[in-house]
């Protein structure tokens, strides 16, 4: 197994939760005494790692006191969390100097004892009912010595002095806790794997680390140099398993971490290379720029669809972008990533690809008798309801129809219902990326230069073309947005508007809602509620191949406030005006769209420069990415002055000398 040796960029950061779940607060440590010190001390214990497994809760609880014995820290139960069912499914266990003492209003209060420290476990129950250790953080903010660990309270049942004689069936004062290394789990978010059932550190698991061929590891290495040197602003992180073997990998260079602050709205989380076995195990982090096409904002490596692999590069992600979470996010229906997405990104509104979804009809519902009426009830259902009661309505008669309620696919496709079925969606900005419409699909950003046998180490120069690629593409959009003028017909005033402002692509896309006016062929009035006008109007759509069908779409008006809202919730979607909410404008004698409905992110006059640059309000000094970036920036313009006389250049190496031994001085501090 090659293994590759680079400087690790720490990219830890203490996640956000939002369970669902009641959750329980334990302070102190008498919630876990009955449990530890009953059979004894583990010698030597190694370090907590993420991966490791245990038999209950108590195990944990036990290894971890064990191990802060050895280093000379005590140990506090920061958290538990139950389910309603008063079961117990996660926990975080704490360095005893971890938080701060409520502040006391007695005369005399205790000194101040805790410092804040960040050491600590985050553990969850699985589906395979054993606890498996999912975040650690092995630093302190504080010295801590062996010596000291009989003082601790979490320490005083264990050695000597316990409560209960020693039942372990090995030697006297030793047990041995068994672990389980991480566990693969399947596309479908089911728990099957080859697990080794045996002693922490007899072997590793397939799954626990980057499955490299004789090359990959130098090619990751070559490109990984050669980036820095070319562009000191791309930035990587490694992540190793206990062996100190590759386990996932992430990176991102300045244009990608610049297209976030422009695009960074909607994010699509790319895994077609893990689900459908590529030699290349490559996750894309995707947004959509100004011309409606693809950008890459970071990739990474993974040794597997674990949870823990993907909450590891997920978090390297968001501390890449400065911890700016996307608004929504895209992924493939997976119950793995899922809920890795509700870990690191709890607040985004986390959408299921639908032309995945649908693609995959064949294959999950071919088998059936009726399969093709099945497949046009089914696009029916999901394509052409205009709310939610129609969608239920429409599902559920599917389902009674053709007898298939306990089919297992759709039943798994109707719980997750409130992620990938457009009507649901109708709240949530996607710009474009949602492909909402019947056989409109998005085709991979790496199409056509990465397959399923493409080597690893033939891979980064793939990379490289796709990129080049695909910044020419944007460059030529640009040109052709900022000296080309669309020939118009004197139709509609909205055209005339937009042509000066929303680049070429964009402005095609919208020229199709504006024939599409045309097209609906009654707009009227159903009712007014003071400032609120509501119409009806009638259009027609593509049921099936060569079979039109009249609807009728409801258009909310706001003549106080110029808000629109159409029921086919095309804007949030897309991102322009409908042609019935342009129909409704219109018969209002509206000649411009308003404000709100023109977005920047569509504009060509926006000046978006690739270059990293952060104001000085904008530094965040905790922040590990931030200060490199801002550091970087400051050098540069020393240099930039030093180069242009000897005796510049002289003083600045001088003075660049004396900055460096004073920096070696410095203590270093957690941070």
């Amino acid at each position: 197994m090659a293994t590759l040796q680079m400087d690790e960029v720490s990219l830890n950061s203490e996640p956000v939760y939002d369970d669902e779940a009641e959750e329980f607060e334990i302070e102190g440590d008498c919630a876990m005494t009955e449990y530890v010190g009953q059979t004894g001390i583990i010698q030597n214990p190694l370090p907590p790692a993420v991966g490791m497994e245990f038999e209950s809760y108590e195990d944990v609880y036990y290894f971890y006191n064990c191990y802060a014995k050895e280093q000379g820290f005590g140990v506090r139960v920061s958290n538990t969390w139950y389910r309603k069912s008063k079961e117990r499914y996660r926990g975080k266990l704490s360095c005893s100097s971890a938080g701060f003492k409520k502040k006391s209003e007695a005369n005399r209060p205790r000194p101040e004892t805790r410092t804040g420290c960040p050491a600590m476990i985050k553990f969850r129950l699985m589906e395979t009912k054993r606890w498996r250790i999912i975040e650690v953080e092995l630093e302190h903010n504080h010295l801590i010595s062996p010596t000291s660990g009989k003082f601790y309270k979490s320490h005083k049942t264990l050695g000597a002095g316990t409560k209960r004689p020693l039942q372990a069936d090995v030697a006297e004062g030793v047990q041995t806790i068994r672990l389980f290394r991480t566990v693969i789990i399947d596309s479908d978010g089911c728990g099957n794997a080859d697990v080794n059932d045996g002693t922490y550190g007899n072997n590793v698991d397939h799954y626990n680390q980057l499955r490299f061929k004789e090359g990959d590891a130098l090619a990751v290495h070559n490109y990984f140099c050669s980036s820095q040197l070319m562009n000191p602003n791309f930035l990587y992180s490694i992540d190793l398993n206990e062996k100190g073997c590759l386990r996932n990998i992430f990176w991102a260079d300045a244009r990608s971490r610049v297209a976030y602050g422009y695009f960074g709205d909607v994010v699509a989380i790319d895994t077609t290379c893990l689900t459908d076995k590529y030699e290349v195990p490559l996750v894309s982090f995707i947004g959509v720029n100004h011309h409606g096409h693809r950008v890459l904002l970071g990739c990474g490596l993974v040794a597997g669809e674990t949870i823990e692999s993907y909450i590891w590069l997920f978090r390297a992600w968001l501390t890449c972008m400065l911890g700016r979470p996307p608004q929504a996010i895209i992924t493939a229906q997976c119950r793995t990533l899922q809920a890795a997405i509700a870990d690191v990104f709890p607040r985004a509104s986390h959408c299921l690809c639908l032309s995945l979804i649908m693609q995959k009809i064949p294959e999950k519902l071919g088998g059936l008798l009726e399969f093709e009426a099945i497949k046009v009830a089914l696009n029916r259902a999901v394509y052409h309801s205009l709310r939610v009661d129609e969608f239920e309505t429409t599902w559920e008669k599917m389902i009674q129809h053709f007898g298939i309620g306990d089919h297992r696919w759709l039943q798994a496709l109707y719980e997750d219902r409130k992620r990938w079925v457009p009507v649901y969606l109708k709240d949530i900005f996607l710009a474009g990326m949602f492909p909402n419409q019947q056989n409109e699909v998005v085709a991979p950003f790496f199409d056509g230069y990465l397959h399923r046998n493409t080597p690893l180490k033939f891979f980064f120069d793939k990379y490289d073309q796709a990129l080049r690629t695909r910044q020419q593409k944007e460059a030529l959009a640009n040109l052709e947005s900022r000296n080309s003028r669309f020939v118009l017909k004197p139709r509609c005033s909205f055209e005339f508007q937009l042509e000066k402002l929303y680049t070429n692509d964009i402005f095609k896309k919208f020229q199709r809602e504006v024939e599409g006016i045309y097209s609906c062929f009654s707009t009227r009035q159903k009712h007014a509620d003071g400032h609120i006008l509501t119409y009806i109007v009638k259009g027609q759509i593509e049921v099936e191949e060569n079979r039109r069908e009249t609807r009728d779409y409801e258009v909310s008006f706001d003549t106080t406030e110029m808000e629109v809202f159409c029921v086919c919730g095309l804007f949030n979607f897309k991102g322009y005006l409908c042609r019935h909410a342009l129909a409704v404008l219109n018969q209002n004698g509206m000649e411009e769209i308003p404000p709100q409905y023109i977005l920047s992110r569509w504009r060509k006059d926006m000046k978006r420069t690739y270059v990293l640059d952060h104001g000085c309000n904008g530094i965040d000094i905790n922040n590990p990415v931030h200060r490199y970036d801002h550091l970087y920036k400051c050098i540069v313009q020393v240099v930039e002055e030093a180069r242009k006389s000897q005796d510049r250049y002289k003083d600045a190496i001088q003075a660049l000398d004396e900055i460096l031994n004073k920096v070696h001085l410095i203590e270093d501090h957690p941070v």
